[in-house]
């Protein structure tokens, strides 16, 4: 086995309340979201395919929300308008603005949204 070329292999968005979470996260990706039970916690898996790094929304012993710390930036698709579009409707609110990276240096797009549990969760696209 060889090592992954990825710098991340996996993540999770601790939250407070799954349903609410779940509910958000579903509106602003824009597909389903079905929970799961791991031990003592709650997972809602964000990523479908099992050859890609994926991550979860978590809730359970020690998952605490927060704005501050690791900022995790979920792939937005050709262009993250219109998921950050989808986010102060789903209840979240918009943080950073869909903004250009890199002046014209061709490295794409990223926002930061904050979710119904407070966390600070970043978009990236190349559009």
């Amino acid at each position: 086995m060889s090592a992954s070329p990825h710098a991340l292999n996996w993540f999770e968005i601790p939250v407070a309340d799954f349903p609410r979470a779940r509910a958000f996260y579903e509106a602003v990706l824009g597909r389903a979201i079905e929970p799961m039970t791991m031990g003592p916690s709650t997972m809602g898996m964000l990523a479908s395919d099992p050859n890609a790094v994926g991550g979860a929304i978590v809730h359970g012993e020690g998952a605490k929300p927060s704005s501050q710390g690791t900022l995790v930036y979920l792939n937005g698709g050709d262009d993250l308008a219109p998921m950050l579009a989808r986010v102060e409707g789903a209840g979240g609110s918009v943080a950073v603005p869909k903004t250009e990276i890199g002046n014209g240096f061709g490295f794409g797009f990223f926002a930061h949204f904050i979710d119904t549990e407070g966390n600070k969760v970043g978009l990236h696209s190349m559009q």
